[in-house]
């Protein structure tokens, strides 16, 4: 059996780029919580950019869906509140964070600022928005206390949130 140890060796002497920006990125060396550029596609008019949001330590924690599921809700709704270029707010498979997509926009301090109001949101919200089953595909797995857990977790590091690596 091999070692975690020989398993990134091994993945580092034979990984080639891939087309997934995320798996390019050495998840062994970022250090949640932080927010960052993760990619741009440039159209003929438009430019989207996309962040990655990143809440929970890549591999060794996880949000668990009910939250996630209603922080996703409160995000995506609650983030139009403040910006008009939001093309969507998306989870993040390995339940690790969240996809932030602008049109048009880089401005990573108003990023940063949009993401701090839209959890300040989620802190007060009362209920989660759209949370039945005319308007969500699967209702019953939702827990507004537990978004606002993991928006209070996060907006507590609010100072990491600039540093994406870990230092050596």
């Amino acid at each position: 059996m091999k070692t975690l140890y020989e398993y990134r060796r091994r993945f580092s002497e034979v990984a080639e780029k891939m087309n997934v920006e995320s798996f390019n990125l050495d998840h062994t060396k970022v250090e949640a919580p932080y927010v960052r550029l993760a990619g741009k596609v440039e159209g003929s008019k438009d430019t989207i950019y996309k962040y990655d949001l990143r809440i929970c330590q890549p591999n060794e924690e996880h949000m668990d869906m009910p939250s996630l599921h209603s922080l996703e809700h409160m995000m995506a709704e609650f983030s139009r509140n403040h910006h008009d270029h939001i093309v969507d707010v998306s989870p993040m498979g390995c339940q690790t964070g969240f996809y932030l997509s602008l049109i048009n926009d880089d401005n990573y301090d108003e990023v940063l600022e949009l993401v701090e109001q839209t959890l300040r949101d989620v802190l007060e919200a009362t209920e989660v928005p759209a949370c039945n089953e005319v308007q969500c595909g699967w209702a019953a797995s939702h827990s507004l206390d537990g978004a606002k857990e993991i928006a209070s977790a996060m907006l507590a590091r609010r100072s990491d949130w600039t540093n994406v690596f870990k230092e050596v």
